[in-house]
C-alpha cells in the first residue's frame, strides 16, 4: 500500500470528489468529516465511514484539508501538534498559505495543489466530459501544484496526489505559491468572475431593452466561443476593422486605465486578506 492520507472535511460537495478520485488509488485514506450530513454523505456516494481526528492522523504521512479557507488555518493549528516531521499538509488553495495561516513547523512539508478546471476548448468525445465543467469527473482538466516548504524530493509526492485527486490530469504545472495566488484570486476571480459577472449583466440589459433573452444567451454565448477562440488563439484568425474599432472605444469605458494593477503584491495580498 502507498502513503497513508487523512482527508478533513470529506464529506463536503469538494472532500466527495476527493474521496471519489482517492478511493480508486493505492493510498490508504482516513476521512474525518464533524457534520453528520457530511458523514451520510460520505456514506451514500462514497461507501466509506468517518473515523476520529487521532485516528486519521496516527501515522499519517498526508494531510488533505478540503475545508474553506476561513477555517484552514485554525484547523492546521489545532493538529499541527499531532503530526511527526516530515508529515506533508496540503491546501487546494494558495490563499491561507500565501497569507502566513499556516502554523510555524519547519519541519513539515507545505503543499498547494489547486485545479485548472476543464477548458472551454477541449477534446471531449462523452456526453458526461462535455458537461463536467467542474472536473475531477469525467473531464480533463490541468492541475497547478507549489511546494511551499519541504525537501525537494516531497514535490513528486504531493504531484502524485493531486494527479490522483484531480483525475483525469490534461497537464501538470510546478509554480510558486506566489505564483498560484496571481493566478486566483487574481486572474480567474477579480478578473475572469467579474467580467463575466458584467457580460450577465449587459446581456440582462439587453433583454430588458427588449430583446428575447434566449436570442440574447444564444448570441453572446455564440460570440464568446469565436471571440474567444480568436483572442486566445484557439483558431487562426483576425477581427474585422469594425470589431477592433469596438474593442478600442470600449476599453475606456468599461475599465479604468490602471485596472492591471490588481495583479500587484500589495493588492492580491489585501484580496487574499479579505476571504480568509
Amino acid at each position: 500500500m502507498k502513503e497513508k492520507i487523512a482527508l478533513f472535511g470529506a464529506g463536503g460537495k469538494m472532500g466527495v470528489r476527493l474521496a471519489k478520485n482517492l478511493k480508486k488509488s493505492d493510498y490508504q485514506v482516513s476521512h474525518v468529516e464533524v457534520s453528520e450530513v457530511g458523514q451520510q454523505r460520505l456514506r451514500d456516494e462514497v461507501g466509506v465511514d468517518c473515523v476520529s481526528i487521532d485516528a486519521a492522523l496516527d501515522n499519517v504521512d498526508v494531510v488533505i484539508l478540503a475545508v474553506p479557507d476561513t477555517l484552514i488555518g485554525k484547523i492546521a493549528a489545532e493538529i499541527s501538534p499531532k503530526l511527526r516531521a516530515g508529515v506533508m499538509v496540503m491546501t487546494l488553495d494558495a490563499a491561507a498559505p500565501f497569507a502566513g495561516h499556516l502554523p510555524e513547523r519547519p519541519d513539515l512539508v507545505y503543499f498547494v495543489a489547486h485545479p485548472c478546471h476543464p477548458p472551454i476548448f477541449n477534446d471531449e468525445t462523452t456526453p458526461e466530459g462535455r458537461r463536467d465543467f467542474f472536473g475531477g469527473g469525467a473531464a480533463k482538466q490541468s492541475i497547478t501544484s507549489a511546494l511551499m516548504q519541504g525537501p525537494e524530493s516531497a514535490f513528486d509526492l504531493g504531484e502524485d496526489v493531486a494527479k490522483v485527486i484531480y483525475q483525469p490530469i490534461l497537464r501538470s504545472y510546478r509554480l510558486t505559491v506566489e505564483q498560484m495566488a496571481i493566478l486566483e484570486p487574481g486572474l480567474s476571480e477579480t478578473v475572469c468572475a467579474t467580467l463575466l459577472y458584467a457580460m450577465k449583466q449587459a446581456m440582462d440589459e439587453t433583454v430588458r431593452r427588449g430583446v428575447p433573452e434566449e436570442a440574447a444567451r444564444d448570441f453572446l454565448l455564440g460570440h464568446m466561443n469565436i471571440l474567444g477562440a480568436v483572442i486566445f488563439k484557439e483558431i487562426p484568425g483576425a477581427f474585422s476593422d469594425a470589431c477592433n474599432k469596438a474593442i478600442q472605444n470600449g476599453l475606456p469605458r468599461l475599465l479604468r486605465d490602471d485596472w492591471l494593477k490588481v495583479f500587484e503584491h500589495d493588492e492580491i495580498a489585501e484580496s487574499i486578506r479579505r476571504i480568509t
